[in-house]
């Protein structure tokens, strides 16, 4: 097989990867964001709160609104790379161009090696990169604030959308992995991924929530998907050069 063809398969698995850093940070975004999903329940009324069918709606646009900013982020930051990087526009190219994909393989390496090495526990480092959008917070903060008290399932979509903002080492590195993505389709696909797997995290409450923590407890499951993405790093970086 062509170099250059085990290159894009291995780039284009990387929602798959994406999937698992977004669904192994449990601990991560229970820590950082769980304080903000407790104030959105607790701002709702009484009577919703009660109710968990109704409750459930509103979490659940909450996390479409994150989504959404997740999503546009990465198109945003995929678009950016094609534009920097036209050789990583995607499958245009002949199988075995000169330098045809290595800038986009070795910008992806060495995101996806930091976020390996973060969700391994081996490099907390990593997560200063959230320093990058403490400027944009500043402005969006007061923004999310007018929504609260949440009353209707718009405010709570509102309010998501500006929390997915907030400034995160592991969404903001993942930003810049989508970069790498190529383009601006593969970028969002590449950040909505990463967003699905931090969603039991936000229903920890429930059964699967539940379970799925005493699952990410163990040490070897973290290390394990650190060292997958470890793993995949170094190929990246190997077909890189």
């Amino acid at each position: 097989m062509p170099q250059s063809t085990v290159a894009y398969a291995v780039l284009e698995i990387s929602p798959v990867f994406a999937l698992l850093a977004g669904l192994l940070s449990t601990l991560h975004c229970l820590g950082m964001c769980g304080g903000i999903i407790g104030a959105l329940s607790f701002s709702l009324p009484p009577a919703v709160r009660q109710h968990k069918a109704r409750l459930a709606r509103f979490i659940a646009a909450y996390n479409v609104g994150r989504l959404l900013s997740y999503s546009l982020g990465g198109a945003l930051l995929g678009a950016v790379g094609q534009a920097l990087l036209p050789e990583a526009a995607g499958h245009t190219h002949q199988a075995g161009h000169a330098g045809g994909p290595s800038l986009r393989l070795l910008l992806s390496s060495v995101l996806m090696l930091g976020i390996g090495l973060y969700l391994g526990g081996w490099f907390p480092q990593f997560a200063r990169l959230e320093q990058l959008g403490v400027p944009m917070w500043r402005y969006l903060e007061p923004l999310g604030r007018r929504f609260i008290p949440v009353r209707s399932l718009s405010n709570a979509l509102w309010f998501g959308v500006i929390w997915g903002w907030l400034p995160c080492g592991l969404v903001y590195s993942s930003l810049l992995w989508a970069a790498s993505a190529g383009s601006a389709s593969q970028g969002a696909l590449l950040m909505f991924c990463f967003g699905l797997g931090t969603l039991p995290s936000m229903w920890s409450a429930g059964l699967f929530g539940g379970a799925l923590m005493n699952w990410v407890r163990r040490p070897y499951v973290r290390q394990g998907v650190g060292l997958s993405l470890v793993g995949m790093a170094l190929i990246n970086g190997y077909l890189g050069f």
